[in-house]
């Protein structure tokens, strides 16, 4: 097990980013064509096409950021762990990991460290339920396998 790599994302969370993203794009794109006319106050002009484009544009930069969601990764192997959460990463030896856990009520799987530092692991989430319980089963094998060897 001390070749094997694994990795892991979220399940759930992916779906819903994505169907999310797509309908604010699809919305923003609707009341964009919505602006016609006057802005509703008097000398304030009329819409333009530039307005409709920044409408749908906006549209696009805020599903982009929805997607964001759905960046967590984990990947692992005998010598370490590379997280990737919704903002920010790590890159850790299995050497300064004292525990892989997943408490109850807990929204994600977590690393506690040997320096009292604890660090998410936002792919492995409880939305996924027995995806995520595999998960951790993986982490904690290769984490035994590497304080082992």
């Amino acid at each position: 097990m001390a070749n094997e790599t694994v990795e892991f994302r979220p399940k759930r969370i992916r779906w819903v980013a994505g169907v999310a993203a797509v309908a604010v794009v699809v919305l923003f794109t609707v009341l964009s064509f919505g602006l016609h006319g006057s802005a509703g106050f008097e000398n304030s002009g009329q819409f333009q096409r530039g307005d409709q484009a920044a409408m749908i544009g906006l549209g696009v930069l805020i599903g982009l950021g929805v997607l964001t969601l759905a960046r967590p990764r984990v990947r692992a192997d005998g010598a370490g762990i590379t997280i990737r959460n919704i903002i920010g990463g790590y890159e850790l030896p299995w050497s300064v990991v004292r525990a892989v856990r997943f408490d109850r009520n807990s929204p994600w799987a977590t690393l506690d460290l040997y320096d009292d530092e604890t660090v998410s692991v936002h792919a492995l989430q409880a939305a996924d339920k027995e995806y995520a319980v595999q998960g951790v089963r993986a982490l904690r094998a290769l984490h035994t396998t590497a304080a082992t060897a």
